[in-house]
């Protein structure tokens, strides 16, 4: 479970080593009529091309500060976004890192891996196979473990983004929108902006790891498949994100394959704004109606990573 005060602390210790993304103010009209005010939050240009950044530099700067890094460094799994994190702040904080992704994760994501001196393994063909394998060489090594999505500093560290959002908006949001995975941008972000403004989860109908979580009452298993499942393949919700979902009252949204796809290119054709498919369904939801605005409303549509092939937009 994190709370603000968790949020607030890694705003402090990653201050400095993530950058403060832009926030650009559109016309609701294209996406969400009633709406009144409306801003992309452009996250896909922070380091590594994800938010994914904020919380690893918060869970390897936490562990560093504890004295909980070994000499083996850092082992992480990934289908590529933690992992470019996770290997991007190793590499700024001087430590060794080692990062297992599955056999289907993009050639482009593994290609970069390997750029930041990462040694990267592929294992399975799920995110779960990954993770299996990362836990098993970190317990055999000593390495740190780091997790994509359900740990508390790594989760904590992702909700720095909330706290831009309500610092870039003077704190007039009412709500913000963004996908999810295995849950942790939504934990922290919900937990940043707790009381303050609420967050809508959306989901590719062919992953909903939020929904069935919410329904079933605990993180269950659900079926990987569909064109965002590089990025938000993960088998199921992270406990800290169903425990601060259920905690802050987050609202599931579920959108189809064609909607991501139609999102993505139309991203690109209004905005110039070239995502990968697992940033899209955020905006999939207002197009389809899958969340409709009230009137009035205030509204913030997070587009949380770019490391796509632009040649199929």
């Amino acid at each position: 479970m994190i709370e603000l005060q968790d949020v607030q602390a890694a705003a402090g210790r990653v201050a400095g080593r993530v950058r403060e993304t832009p926030l650009l103010a559109i016309d609701p009209a294209p996406l969400a009529s009633g709406a009144a005010r409306m801003w992309l939050k452009l996250e896909h240009v922070q380091h590594t091309g994800s938010f994914k950044a904020r919380g690893a530099f918060n869970h390897i700067l936490a562990a560093r500060a504890g004295g909980r890094i070994p000499a083996a460094g850092v082992v992480a799994a990934s289908g590529g976004n933690a992992g470019l994190a996770f290997a991007y702040a190793a590499a700024q904080v001087g430590v060794p890192a080692e990062v297992f992704v599955p056999e289907t994760a993009p050639a482009v994501k593994v290609a970069r891996l390997r750029g930041l001196g990462a040694a990267v393994v592929q294992v399975g063909t799920r995110y779960a196979e990954a993770q299996e394998a990362a836990t098993k060489r970190a317990a055999d090594t000593g390495a740190l473990l780091c997790h994509a999505y359900d740990q508390p500093d790594v989760c904590a560290g992702q909700g720095t983004l909330g706290l831009e959002i309500l610092d870039q908006t003077g704190g007039e949001v009412d709500t913000v929108l963004l996908a999810v995975g295995g849950g942790g941008l939504m934990a922290g972000v919900a937990a940043a902006l707790e009381g303050r403004a609420r967050v809508v989860g959306v989901e590719p109908e062919s992953i909903p790891t939020l929904e069935r979580a919410l329904s079933a009452g605990r993180p269950v298993d659900v079926p990987v498949s569909g064109v965002a499942a590089d990025s938000l393949g993960a088998t199921r919700l992270g406990d800290i994100a169903h425990a601060v979902a259920t905690r802050t009252g987050v609202v599931p949204a579920l959108v189809s394959d064609d909607a991501i796809i139609d999102a993505r290119r139309f991203l690109w054709e209004e905005y110039r704004q070239v995502v990968e498919h697992g940033a899209a369904p955020a905006v999939a939801a207002l197009r389809t109606g899958a969340y409709r605005p009230a009137p009035g409303e205030r509204v913030v549509v997070v587009l949380c990573g770019a490391n796509t092939d632009p040649a199929d937009l």
